[in-house]
């Protein structure tokens, strides 16, 4: 049979590696021209393809592609936006099988989380219901690395470093300062019901009073009264106070304490002001002196500080898509497995989109201390190895050089298709 196309969206929040996976998916597809065709993108995401808005990666040297291994956000743009049953929006699939066909796609390549691999586990059986099979292989992404099964989710290793660098430096900064200013920081992070990011700050302390000197989690329920005693026992014995606290943290009666009453395209409550409202808190009961940061999107764009043994993951998940598609599978996706701690070996292995779709990994309850503030060994030895290894991007005239891509778009063929 003479090769057929294939589909590769992002999807969900971008990360510093998902473009890694794409170079891996791009590279890894040009290797086989007997079996694979071109590599259609959908510009943004899932939505590209209902849209017939696609651009023709073959139109990109090897040379840019290349590049996007070293470069964040997420090159052919990404989105939030979640196909619902089949009984409730069965022309958006039906307009994704007409697209296939009128672009003679076989393979489709999707890059996300949870929510993304619920989509492709159901483009693939609808497809196939249709008798226009597809194949359909997730590929593994978020920073907040709560996919189920896999060892760790690409983009998650780089946000990690660069939480663990910045809480570092800015223990570093406080402690300068603390004698006759700034008293309490708090650093906010990403991390929405599992608190692996807030962790990862814990990897910043080396003795005992060192920042962080409390994480806050979404597993353990903020405990006004006693959050605020901690504080001020260590601003008593230490001088000063470093917290970093997920954007995910939530009261004694399970309620966001920074829910701002908005929702994403994914049904998500929209967060962020968990420091702010810390903040507040302390300097109203302490009358200790603070500042805060949100680290926002600097912490899951900064390619130039990424894990090196992330970034190597991220593209080894897109590479094994596209092998596991020529391998006749459909309906999986590559996940990472942990062989060794120590030292840290890990290979490819594969999951049933079924089993990954729309669930969420929390942190294990002995990798959080018993007072629910800290960071225990066994969370230590677990995460170090995830932020291992430095992966500069090449750099000219101070700046780092990244992708930039032709963005040739695919000539369409069908009407236009409005999405409700």
């Amino acid at each position: 049979m003479p090769p057929r196309n294939a589909f590769y969206a992002q999807s969900g929040g971008v990360t510093s590696v998902i473009n890694a996976s794409a170079c891996g998916v791009i590279q890894t597809a040009r290797q086989h021209p007997d079996q694979i065709g071109k590599v259609y993108a959908g510009r943004n995401g899932i939505i590209g393809a209902l849209t017939e808005n696609m651009i023709d990666t073959s139109a990109e040297t090897d040379a840019t592609i290349a590049l996007l291994k070293q470069t964040p956000g997420g090159a052919f743009g990404s989105c939030r936006f979640k196909l619902k049953s089949v009984d409730q929006h069965r022309a958006e699939y039906e307009r994704l099988v007409e697209v296939f066909k009128a672009h003679d796609i076989g393979y489709f390549f999707y890059n996300g989380g949870g929510d993304s691999q619920d989509t492709a586990n159901k483009i693939a059986q609808f497809t196939a219901d249709q008798g226009h099979p597809v194949t359909c292989i997730g590929i593994p992404k978020t920073v907040d690395n709560d996919l189920p099964i896999t060892d760790c989710s690409p983009g998650f290793g780089s946000v990690a470093k660069y939480v663990a660098v910045s809480t570092r430096e800015i223990g570093l900064d406080l402690q300068a300062m603390y004698a006759t200013s700034t008293k309490v920081f708090v650093f906010e992070v990403m991390g929405r019901h599992a608190g692996w990011i807030a962790a990862a700050g814990g990897l910043a302390k080396q003795q005992d009073d060192d920042p962080p000197h409390l994480i806050l989690y979404p597993e353990i329920p903020f405990d006004e009264e006693d959050f605020l005693k901690q504080v001020q026992d260590c601003v008593d014995r230490v001088g000063y106070c470093m917290v970093v606290a997920s954007e995910g943290t939530v009261d004694m009666d399970g309620k966001f304490i920074a829910d701002s009453g908005l929702k994403d395209a994914f049904g998500h409550v929209q967060l962020g002001g968990v420091a702010p409202t810390l903040v507040n808190k302390i300097t109203q009961k302490l009358g200790q002196k603070c500042h805060w940061a949100t680290a926002d999107y600097l912490q899951r764009a900064a390619r130039h500080i990424a894990s090196a043994t992330d970034v190597d993951q991220a593209y080894a998940v897109g590479k094994a898509a596209v092998e596991f598609a020529l391998a006749g599978k459909n309906g999986v996706l590559p996940v990472i497995v942990r062989e060794s701690v120590n030292p840290y070996v890990w290979s490819i292995g594969e999951a049933n989109l079924s089993d990954v779709a729309n669930v969420e990994e929390k942190m294990p309850r002995n990798f959080i201390t018993e007072d629910g503030y800290g960071l225990t060994e066994a969370g230590r030895d677990h995460l170090l190895p995830l932020i291992q290894g430095e992966s500069y991007p090449d750099y000219e005239n101070g700046l780092p050089v990244y992708a930039r891509l032709k963005g040739e778009m695919v000539t369409r063929k069908l009407t236009e298709f409005k999405i409700d």
